[in-house]
């Protein structure tokens, strides 16, 4: 268990917006702060919001899971085993945190006060190798994708068993996963392919969805209060939407066009969907009016980016969190 440090080198940009030289006619009022993560070039990245108000991230290259202190400004480690890659970290009701060990067949749960570690080996047949990004169910439950072993997971946290669903599709790459508004189903974005997913979890059959384009690959994705999923188009440089209603697919090609690779995606309480522009340097913090249909803000990661591989909206401060390849961690406060 490591101990809190105490940062000193953040950088905050507010930000009133009239025009941007992109063309978007910016429309919020956006607070970007970022404060530098103290071990360095460990990959801090997907943000998670902890019942307490800590935020939770992982650190993919050095091998850690942490939490910040958004109020002290401190951070503290929580070293895990050489080589296991953590990708993404959540935490349940009673405040323990979870992390998907990308690199070490495992999905991991953490005693916050102890940080002793419990592992749950995935099956010795590698159709859940490397468990990649999590979420939880209505029950506390996990639902996670695994990239290269082509599968979703489902993890029942009680019985601590897990249930493995094969994407029928080869190399379709189940990446980002949220849950239905009902918290009970899970929708998938299959980034080898031009497809959605989702998991009846009565049956556990999943569904895939053919998005119009062939080349589209979606690699996150959020949904708005009216149940309409939105995805970023990582090879197109598209922000799409899909009405599971009626089947509507939509697309708007992003600020920066076909170079945007836009990643990281959330969406706030104004139905407004979030997304970073990756393939630009600096990346660009993009968002979206989902009623009007179009971008009303667009700005530079004050410390470059990098790559933004997720992130995730608060809703009780109003604010996106997110982690930065330049080793920084970031919050964004919307108006």
């Amino acid at each position: 268990m490591g101990k809190y440090l105490t940062i000193v080198l953040s950088v905050l940009v507010a930000i009133t917006f009239f025009a941007a030289s992109d063309g978007v006619i910016q429309q919020a009022d956006i607070q970007i702060q970022e404060w530098e993560v103290p071990w360095e070039e460990s990959r801090p990245r997907d943000p998670y919001v902890a019942p307490d108000g800590d935020i939770w991230f992982v650190g993919q290259r050095t091998h850690y899971v942490a939490e910040f202190d958004p109020e002290t400004e401190e951070f503290r480690k929580i070293d895990l085993e050489d080589g296991a890659g953590p990708h993404t970290v959540v935490v349940d009701d009673m405040g323990n945190p979870w992390y998907a060990g990308n690199r070490a067949n495992h999905i991991g749960k953490i005693d916050p006060e102890t940080g002793e570690i419990t592992k749950y080996m995935m099956p010795d047949d590698n159709s859940a190798r490397d468990p990649h990004t999590m979420t939880f169910d209505e029950s506390g439950n996990i639902w996670f994708t695994s990239q290269g072993a082509n599968s979703i997971g489902y993890f029942d946290v009680e019985t601590e068993e897990e249930k493995i669903i094969k994407v029928p599709t080869p190399r379709a790459r189940p990446y980002g996963i949220i849950m239905d508004k009902d918290m009970v189903t899970p929708w998938i974005v299959l980034f080898g392919t031009n497809k959605l997913a989702t998991v009846d979890p009565e049956t556990m059959n999943l569904k895939e969805i053919e998005l119009p384009s062939e080349e589209t690959r979606p690699r996150r994705l959020a949904q708005t209060s009216d149940g309409v999923i939105w995805y970023g188009d990582y090879s197109r440089g598209y922000i799409g939407s899909y009405d599971p209603a009626n089947g509507e697919a939509n697309e708007w090609e992003m600020p920066s066009g076909e170079n945007s690779r836009p990643y990281a995606v959330t969406v706030d309480d104004k139905d407004r969907v979030w997304l970073v522009e990756t393939g630009v340097d600096p990346n660009m913090f993009v968002g979206f009016d989902t009623k009007a249909k179009e971008f009303v803000a667009s700005e530079a990661v004050p410390s470059g980016g990098g790559t933004v591989r997720h992130m995730v909206f608060d809703a009780s401060t109003n604010s996106i969190w997110f982690g930065t390849d330049t080793n920084y961690l970031g919050r964004a406060q919307l108006d």
